[in-house]
């Protein structure tokens, strides 16, 4: 921290200067133009402002320079031409401006040169390629450059990595670059290029097979448009994401595109594409995700059952007829599924209910009927229904209230009819219910009324009657949420009549009534029960005694059955510490006096098996003092439960959020470094990578001294040694979840990454990411950018900083800094996202800026 001192030009014999990763601020120095035997000046990843000073011109020695990620404005100076033997120019994440200086393209020494994020104008010269034969990788997506893309370039032969993103690049797409017989990525995403007037074909595309090591391939949005080449085929065998949409490509997709064997991802979406789904896919037997959506496609949907590898599919605005074809329901990969706005007609077929880790569908604007039946509650992982805009009728099956993760769901403009599901409160997580333009009767539940996070509801043109509720979310809806529905009554901004007031004498001798009927029922309920318990209790007892299965955990104890019974008081509801996803955690003492927790599976959720199994995988070789040690673990037919070390102050979240406990700065910074050092050797140290999929404060548990402890491994990932990231069909807790691991399924490092910055959020804002104060556009992430730099005040915990503290100043830019690496931490692309280890080693350093003025 701090800033580069004037004096460090007094070096003279310096070689290597880095200073990244230090929180410096202030300026570079002119003086630092001195130190002419430097050959490596790196100060990436600071808070540098301020422009680069042309002094850096006389660094001739220079081969490495880094300034990435910073906040330097001006230009660049025209000087740096005269750094001739520099091999990698790296400047990106500035607020540079201005062209680049012509003397950059002189230094026929560079193999890299890194220029994206900035605010960077002009041309790039006609002749570039004939001055940096050694150049191999070139970023300059995100700025403001304009012109044609030289030809010349064809004659940089080692060029490997080509971003041009996001520009206003102009002019044809030129065929030489083709010639870059190495390149591995282009991307030309968002700019202003079109294809070769002379031809209907996209000619540049043929040029491109030339170039066999290709991998990644962007080519719009830009204005291509053209017809796609059969040598579309003839693209590299190792390539495996295509991406040509919105780019005005018309007439049919070529049946050579299924010579692309290795392909993962194909995005045609929004073009004037006319057709079908060429056979021929039928070989793209490793592809995860197909958009062709927004064009003319007209085909059935039958061909896309045999892509049994399919994560994500967008059929979306087609003209797609026919039904859902049966062996969709063998396709149980899929996590997104987005059909609507097609003419597809008939049942839902049965079999569609095995995808049953399906996250989003959307079969809206269809012509779909009959009715929905029990099944839909079995899709437990999905979060986004939208079956609006058909003809499905008949009751809405009260199964749907099982689906736990829903955020949206669509039952609009349909002919269901009978009531509301009582069921519907159950769906905690729902945040939007449209079940406008139906035939619905009777009440809105009040059970709606439990459902915290509903933000938009629509019940109108039914025939539902009674009182509209005015509990939780009610006091936030309008009367359009109730038009046209004649028989409700309620508060008056509902634009609805008051509901007239029972008569209590009448409703008293109601309640006799029911009480003398139901009570000796209730009482012979209650009897029957009770020996139901007994006789259970007893043969349970029964049969372990008859043989009780033990397999450990491969540890050092073994802990029998009958002991954790005994420890537990019989799993007895006052030793319950907490109920989770997959069972109950319970508190029970050993034979030796050790206090410890045992987790209970209940077997009769789905997927538990697995979730038990990929736990004991991962918890019985991992050694780390953050880390919760499991002591041992057993099973018989009916029964799975691991033992593990009690932890007596409880999770992070009852610590964050119960009025009666409370963590100063300092243990909150000290939990965090703890829970960042653990998932660095998960990440890193331990000798298969794993992947906790799941960070956040209730899996974050204290010991007697606040040391935290990361638990719950459920369903955690472990990656081969050369994999860097995988897919998943377990989801996560919905607010924590990466972007990608939620809409694809695709985990890697990265998203434990996303998940703790998140965590970072809440420890230091005591704010859930499912805060009711965020709705529409309003997100924890938006709300602590927005903050940033000047309103950070007002998104930090109270308790822990106010104006009249001492140091108040420094300790702010503290928690700006905090906030700033969290922000690092949830970048929407995993690629830009911090590793734990930097994450690790940049919290340490602010935890010692915050002792200093404690």
């Amino acid at each position: 921290m701090g800033v580069i001192p004037r004096e460090i030009g007094k070096l003279h014999g310096l070689k290597v200067l880095v200073l990244g990763r230090n929180n410096l601020t202030g300026t570079i120095p002119r003086e630092i133009g001195n130190l002419q035997s430097l050959q490596g000046l790196n100060l990436e990843w600071n808070q540098i402002a301020g422009s680069i000073p042309k002094e850096i011109g006389n660094l001739t020695m220079l081969t490495e320079l880094y300034f990435a990620n910073n906040s330097l404005t001006g230009t660049i100076p025209p000087e740096m031409g005269n750094l001739y033997q520099l091999e990698n120019l790296q400047l990106p994440s500035n607020g540079l401006n201005g062209s680049i200086p012509p003397g950059i393209f002189n230094l026929s020494a560079l193999r890299n040169i890194a220029l994206e994020f900035n605010l960077l104008s002009g041309n790039l010269p006609r002749d570039l390629g004939h001055r940096l034969p050694k150049l191999w990788a070139m970023g300059l997506q995100l700025n403001n450059l304009g012109g044609v893309i030289p030809v010349s370039i064809s004659n940089c032969s080692k060029l490997t990595f080509l971003e041009l993103s996001t520009n206003g690049f102009t002019g044809s797409i030129p065929d030489a670059l083709g010639d870059l017989r190495l390149l591995q990525f282009l991307d030309l995403y968002g700019n202003n290029l079109t294809s070769d007037p002379t031809s209907m074909e996209l000619s540049f595309i043929t040029s491109l097979t030339k170039c066999k090591n290709l991998v990644y391939l962007y080519l719009g949005p830009n204005p291509l448009n053209g017809l796609l080449p059969a040598s579309i085929g003839n693209l590299s065998a190792s390539l495996q994401i295509l991406y040509i949409y919105s780019s005005g490509i018309k007439g049919t997709i070529p049946s050579q595109t299924g010579n692309l064997t290795n392909l993962l991802l194909l995005d045609l979406q929004s073009n004037h594409l006319t057709g079908g789904i060429p056979a021929a896919f039928k070989n793209l037997q490793n592809l995860q995700g197909l958009t062709v959506g927004d064009n003319n496609l007209n085909d059935t949907l039958d061909k896309l059952c045999s892509l049994h590898s399919l994560n994500s599919v967008d059929l979306t605005t087609n003209q797609f007829s026919g039904s859902i074809p049966e062996c969709f329901g063998n396709m149980t990969s899929l996590r997104k599924l987005d059909l609507g706005n097609n003419f597809l007609a008939s049942a839902i077929p049965n079999s569609f209910w095995n995808l049953k880790d399906l996250l989003q569908l959307n079969l809206s604007s269809n012509s779909l009927n009959a009715s929905l039946p029990l099944e839909v509650g079995t899709l437990k992982a999905v979060t986004s229904i939208d079956i609006s805009a058909n003809q499905f009728s008949g009751d809405i099956p009260s199964t749907t209230g099982d689906l736990q993760y829903l955020l949206i769901l669509n039952l609009s403009q349909n002919q269901f009819h009978g009531s509301i599901p009582e069921s519907f409160g159950n769906m905690l997580s729902l945040q939007g219910l449209y079940l406008s333009h139906n035939n619905l009767s009777g009440y809105i539940p009040k059970s709606l009324e439990a459902l915290r996070d509903l933000k938009e509801l629509d019940v109108s043109y039914n025939h539902l009657s009674g009182e509209i509720p005015s509990g939780g979310h009610f006091r936030n809806f309008t009367a359009e949420s109730f038009l046209f529905n004649e028989a409700l009554c309620g508060d008056s901004r509902f634009h609805v009549p008051p509901c007239p007031r029972p008569n209590s004498i009448h409703r008293s001798r109601i309640k006799k009534v029911l009480l003398f009927v139901f009570a000796p029922l209730g009482l012979a309920s209650v009897v029957v029960a009770a020996l139901a318990i007994v006789f259970r209790r007893y043969w349970k007892k029964y049969r372990d005694s008859k043989g009780v299965n033990m397999v450990l955990v491969p540890t050092q104890e073994r802990v029998s059955y009958y002991e954790l019974l005994r420890a537990t008081d019989g799993y007895s509801e006052s030793n319950l510490l907490g109920i989770g996803s997959f069972g109950s955690v319970y508190k029970g003492i050993l034979n030796d006096g050790r206090s410890i927790a045992v987790k209970v599976f209940n077997l009769e959720l789905e997927g538990v098996l697995k979730s038990f199994d990929v736990e004991c995988e991962v918890l019985k070789n991992l050694r780390h003092r953050n880390l919760v040690k499991v002591i041992s673990g057993c099973w018989n037919q009916d029964f799975r439960a691991l033992v593990l070390e009690y932890m007596c102050n409880g999770s992070l979240e009852k610590w964050l959020y119960s009025d009666n406990y409370f963590l100063d700065t300092q243990q909150r910074l000290n939990i965090m470094i703890d829970v960042a050092s653990a998932v660095q050797y998960l990440h890193e140290e331990y000798s298969t990578p794993v992947i906790h999929c799941d960070l956040k404060p209730s899996n974050v548990l204290l010991d007697e001294d606040t040391v935290a402890h990361v638990s719950d491994f459920g369903i955690a990932k472990m990656l081969e040694k050369e994999e860097s990231f995988a897919w998943t069909k377990t989801l996560a807790t919905i607010g924590y979840i990466a972007p990608e691991y939620g809409s694809e399924g695709l985990i890697s490092a990265k998203c434990d990454v996303y998940s703790y910055g998140i965590m970072l959020m809440e420890v230091f804002s005591r704010r859930k990411p499912n805060d009711e104060m965020f709705a529409g556009n309003l997100n924890l992430k938006s709300w602590i950018n927005d903050s940033l730099p000047n309103s950070i005040l007002r998104v930090i915990d109270a308790k822990l900083l106010k104006r009249e503290d001492k140091n108040f100043t420094e300790k702010l830019e503290g928690f700006s800094s905090i906030m700033e690496l969290a922000l690092k931490c949830v970048r929407e692309s995993p690629t830009n996202r911090l590793s734990m280890k930097v994450v690790l080693e940049t919290l340490k350093k602010i935890k010692l800026k915050f002792l200093q003025v404690m």
